[in-house]
C-alpha cells in the first residue's frame, strides 16, 4: 500500500489542514458585500414572482457553498486519514454529502419554478 509523503507526516498533516482551512477563510472574507449603500432608499419588492427570483438565487448559493464546504472537508480528511478505514469512510460520506448539495443546487431552480407556477407568479 502507498503512503503519501503528507499522510506519513504529523508536521506536514497540521500544515495541510491549515492551508485548507485558511484558503477557505481568505475566500470567505473576500466576498463582496451582500448590501450595497441605498442612500435612504426603501428596498421593498412588490410582487411573488420578484421574491421567488430571488429566493431561488440565494438558495443556489447557499446550497453550493456549503457543498463545497463538504467537498474541502471530506477531501482534507482523505488527505490526513493516512490509510485508516474509519477515516477515509468519513471522508467518502462528506463526498457524498457534498455531491447530494450540488444535486440540490442543480434542482433548485426547477422546485422553485414549480413553487411560482403554484403561487401564480
Amino acid at each position: 500500500m502507498h503512503v503519501s509523503r503528507i499522510t506519513r507526516s504529523p508536521r506536514l498533516r497540521r500544515i495541510a489542514l491549515v492551508a485548507a482551512c485558511s484558503s477557505g477563510i481568505l475566500i470567505l472574507s473576500n466576498a463582496a458585500p451582500a448590501m450595497a449603500d441605498t442612500h435612504g432608499q426603501v428596498l421593498a419588492v412588490g410582487d411573488i414572482p420578484t421574491v421567488l427570483g430571488n429566493l431561488r438565487t440565494w438558495l443556489v448559493g447557499i446550497l453550493a457553498a456549503v457543498a463545497t464546504l463538504f467537498l474541502t472537508l471530506g477531501g482534507v480528511r482523505y488527505v490526513i486519514s493516512g490509510g485508516n478505514p474509519g477515516e477515509v469512510e468519513k471522508a467518502k460520506s462528506a463526498f457524498k454529502s457534498a455531491a447530494v448539495g450540488y444535486a440540490l443546487a442543480v434542482l433548485a431552480p426547477v422546485i422553485m419554478t414549480i413553487l411560482q407556477s403554484i403561487v401564480g407568479g
